[in-house]
């Protein structure tokens, strides 16, 4: 733990969506980011964007004093990726690893609006959504994770002033402005594990998982492989 005075040095990533992040904190600031825009190579591809943010923050791995992953919805395969490898440097660098919903982290990842609906995209029509109110010390989830049918979600009950955000809702900007409802999409810069951070921040009650090896990531719905294996 830090002593008091001094600023905690923080890692956060995830790979829930085709585009995955990596961002470096120290204290308040986000020094270091890393993005992977290629979601067939998340697996490959975010170890060195864990190393090469690092590198970029001038902080070695030894120097963190815990890790943030964002557990989802999303990709199912995406979704593990980033679970194990945090599972993984947490347990290596006896760490505490927190673990924050990859729509939260998505909806702190933008600025200038309180109320903020995120959206990510689960193919044909359905989406992963959950909403939140944010405020300049506390985050307030007003909806939690699901997984449902757009037009589904739209017509049911989304919080006054609710600004919609994430890939699902740019994918479909049509109907959801449609409905009367505002899209913005992210700023070129800030990420979901900017947003993961930024949760943490406003969190200071927030405990790390008791147990990250038996950890499992938030999946609100069963995946392909195993509704087969079920039949």
């Amino acid at each position: 733990m830090k002593g008091e005075g001094l600023e905690r040095v923080r890692l956060a990533l995830d790979t829930s969506t085709s585009v995955g992040s990596v961002a470096v904190a120290v204290g308040a600031r986000v020094v270091a980011r890393a993005r992977l825009t290629k979601q067939s190579r998340h697996a490959a591809a975010l170890l060195p964007a864990v190393d090469e943010a690092l590198e970029a923050a001038g902080v070695g791995a030894s120097e963190l004093d815990d890790l943030v992953v964002g557990e989802g919805p999303g990709s199912f395969t995406g979704v593990r990726v980033a679970a194990a490898t945090a599972k993984g440097l947490a347990l290596a660098l006896e760490r505490p690893l927190h673990a924050v919903s990859s729509l939260a982290g998505e909806a702190l990842a933008h600025t200038g609006f309180p109320i903020r609906y995120a959206l990510f995209d689960a193919r044909a029509e359905r989406v992963y959504g959950a909403c939140y109110g944010v405020g300049s010390a506390r985050v307030e989830t007003l909806v939690d994770p699901h997984a449902a049918e757009l037009r589904d979600l739209l017509a049911g009950e989304v919080p006054a002033g609710a600004t919609f955000v994430g890939d699902g809702a740019v994918r479909h900007r049509g109907v959801i402005e449609g409905a009367g409802f505002p899209v913005v999409e992210g700023s070129s810069e800030a990420t979901c594990a900017d947003g993961l951070l930024a949760w943490l921040r406003r969190s200071p009650e927030a405990e790390p998982l008791a147990d990250p090896a038996s950890w499992e990531p938030e999946y609100v719905r069963v995946s392909g492989a195993e509704r087969l294996w079920a039949t």
